[in-house]
């Protein structure tokens, strides 16, 4: 049902990123239902929207968890880096827990399935537009079996950090090497430490070390 748009109020900005056209279109035609939505762009390429974030200028991105090149989760990292970031709502076929934590751990705003009503897309762009975090029924459903029975896994750019961070390079040193603000890293910093249950900065080296990042050899214990 379309809604009444107050005339005070801008309609909120969408884009649209998902390799299979169909799927795109689809989403497109259910949010063009609506008066106080409007979509602003629909790609296939999740680096086409980074490239033209600031000119798409979206309020909230709906976007394919497994993309070609760069997927859902290394773009929702590179989006939320920014001073001004949209919401991420990350969009699968997939409702295991691993991929919705996986999903919300990197940032995500909100985790819908493919398969979802055509209301629940509404439902989930408003509230994540409201500052809140927003699982469709199927990805609640296969969350709670596993909520709090594991360690939260780092993402791609918080291992990148830490592996910085085990070398001895300062906030300052580690921003400028991966061109992210100061800021930006001491959230990176505090996230890891949350995760690994490490408060110090020597044990996140003694951590590096056993586990061969300063190698390069090991796996992050994702356990």
């Amino acid at each position: 049902m379309t809604q009444a748009l107050p005339t005070d109020t801008p309609p909120a900005r969408i884009a649209i990123v998902d390799d299979h056209p169909m799927v795109a279109e689809g989403i497109e035609a259910i949010l063009d239902g609506y008066d106080d939505l409007t979509v602003v762009t629909t790609l296939s390429c999740a680096r086409k929207l980074i490239e033209g974030l600031d000119s798409f200028a979206p309020d909230v991105i709906v976007m394919d968890l497994n993309m070609p090149g760069m997927g859902g989760l290394e773009a929702t990292e590179m989006i939320l880096e920014r001073a001004v970031a949209p919401k991420v709502l990350i969009l699968s076929m997939h409702d295991g827990p691993e991929y919705v934590s996986s999903a919300l751990s990197h940032g995500a705003s909100g985790y819908v399935l493919k398969d979802a009503s055509s209301e629940t897309f509404k439902i989930a762009i408003d509230a994540v537009l409201d500052g809140q975090v927003y699982l469709c029924p199927g990805a609640q459903k296969a969350l709670k079996p596993s909520e709090n029975t594991a360690r939260e896994a780092l993402t791609g750019r918080e291992q990148t950090v830490l592996l910085q961070l085990a070398q001895g390079k300062s906030n300052k040193q580690v921003a400028a090497s991966l061109d992210i603000s100061v800021r930006t890293v001491e959230t990176h910093r505090k996230n890891i430490k949350r995760k690994l249950d490490i408060s110090t900065t020597a044990g996140l080296t003694r951590y590096a070390l056993e586990h061969g990042v300063l190698q390069g050899s090991g796996r992050f214990d994702r356990n």
